[in-house]
């Protein structure tokens, strides 16, 4: 198989790629054409249909699978496909498991470390929690293979397990180094902070937002399901389980974020730095080292959740 992220500039494409999404759009001289993303499980590429009247494009729709031929170009420093033929792809022609996104560490592995820093938790009615949720077998199944993110970082299978095991690395780290930090108290946000999005976010290869999350969102979601489960530890007590969920409401760190609060205990800030660092270092990893990028120190454009101008450092022989 062609993977997106072996695509050079100049090569005839004749693949079957997944069709993460397409759009009508009209060119400055008024000319209809498709703008569609194409995916496969080392990423997406971008792709334009200049004539989508032509006998050689059959109908699709986003989720489809396609077999395409195209022409591989670069623009702005990433890679492109001009598409000159479609046709549906059936059932057996491809291998579902080549197109989803994941992520690039062994999952079963980053799950037992998440369980080690769960076992390190010396609280009990904290572990209790914890364990109400991570030894059960449907949300594992269910969190193992969700993204953190429609898009921006970590939107890829396993994404959600990744960026909580790097939050909490990221928290045990603050808990070492601050000894003031209830760490404990800490470590339990850090790996329940995002649980939510388990529900806000239908799984791949839809990877879209439920009814639920549109509605009620993956903070909000995530801090009832904390307290759902804590009903049921029985000697938890009431004030740590509002710092907790407090943790959780304010783990976006500002308002406007999303955050229905900001952060009020030390702990609260500091899940709220770890997030956001993840978050942010994780977005510009992928932008930077992106299958469709022709070079690290390529400038890609403005990154809308960034807000600038990114480019890889220049590394010397």
């Amino acid at each position: 198989m062609h993977f997106i992220n072996e695509i050079k500039a100049g090569e005839q494409i004749r693949e079957i790629y997944m069709v993460k999404d397409v759009k009508q759009a009209v060119t400055k001289n008024g000319k209809p054409y498709l703008n569609v993303t194409l995916q496969d499980k080392t990423g997406t590429i971008n792709a334009k249909i200049w004539d989508p009247d032509s006998p050689g494009i059959e109908d699709f729709e986003a989720l489809d699978y396609i077999s395409v031929g195209a022409e591989s170009q670069e623009y702005q420093g990433n890679m492109q496909l001009i598409i000159r033929q479609v046709k549906k792809a059936q059932e057996g022609d491809y291998v579902p498991s080549d197109y989803l996104p994941c992520s690039e560490y062994d999952i079963e592995q980053m799950y037992s470390e998440l369980l080690r820093l769960i076992d390190s938790v010396k609280t009990d009615y904290m572990q209790q929690l914890l364990r109400s949720f991570f030894e059960d077998a449907d949300f594992k199944k269910k969190f193992c293979f969700s993204s953190a993110a429609k898009s921006v970082h970590h939107n890829f299978v396993g994404g959600l397990l990744e960026h909580t095991l790097s939050v909490t690395r990221v928290c045990n780290f603050f808990a070492k180094h601050y000894a003031f930090l209830d760490r404990d108290l800490l470590l339990t946000a850090a790996i329940c902070h995002d649980i939510g999005k388990i529900k806000e976010l239908s799984p791949y290869p839809a990877n879209d937002y439920t009814d639920e999350g549109q509605l009620v969102g993956h903070i909000v979601i995530g801090a009832e399901m904390v307290r759902d489960h804590i009903k049921d530890i029985p000697g938890f007590p009431e004030m740590k389980a509002r710092e907790l969920i407090h943790c959780i409401l304010a783990h976006h760190g500002e308002l406007e974020f999303g955050s229905p609060k900001k952060p009020a205990l030390c702990e609260a800030m500091a899940l709220s730095f770890a997030d956001n660092v993840d978050a942010k270092m994780e977005t510009m990893r992928e932008t930077i080292y992106s299958g469709t990028a022709t070079s690290p120190t390529t400038w890609k454009g403005m990154n809308r959740f960034l807000g600038t101008n990114i480019r890889g450092t220049f590394q010397e022989e």
